[in-house]
């Protein structure tokens, strides 16, 4: 029983950690007027330095697996010779994407939304 605990409370701060990574990239590239692929790279190693301090944890949900692919694109576009411009849409896109499929779940379209006045009281 305390194992499972101590595991879920590792897999929680890996995802918080995953979390806080990738939103503090993806808002300075947001935030930032003309950013630039030094300070890009700047701010990922200043980022990653907390992700790297705490092991990877196996992530079972889709979300999550993905959420970690965006860590690891983020890692790759810093050792990559990508403009910053290419980096920045397709980072948008992949959070984007993310963010939809998580959104997904949460908002279901009314099965018979239509059908509310059609005779019945």
């Amino acid at each position: 029983m305390a194992g499972s605990k101590f595991e879920n409370s590792k897999r929680n701060r890996y995802i918080r950690l995953l979390g806080r990574f990738t939103s503090g990239i993806l808002s300075f590239l947001a935030k930032s007027d003309h950013p630039s692929k030094e300070e890009y790279e700047r701010r990922v190693d200043a980022n990653f330095r907390f992700l790297e301090q705490n092991e990877a944890v196996k992530l079972y949900k889709d979300e999550y697996t993905e959420l970690e692919a965006l860590a690891q694109k983020i890692l790759d576009f810093r050792a990559s010779d990508t403009d910053i411009e290419t980096i920045k849409e397709e980072l948008f896109y992949a959070q984007n994407q993310w963010e939809k499929k998580v959104n997904a779940r949460r908002y279901k379209k009314d099965k018979h939304a239509g059908r509310a006045d059609d005779g019945w009281e």
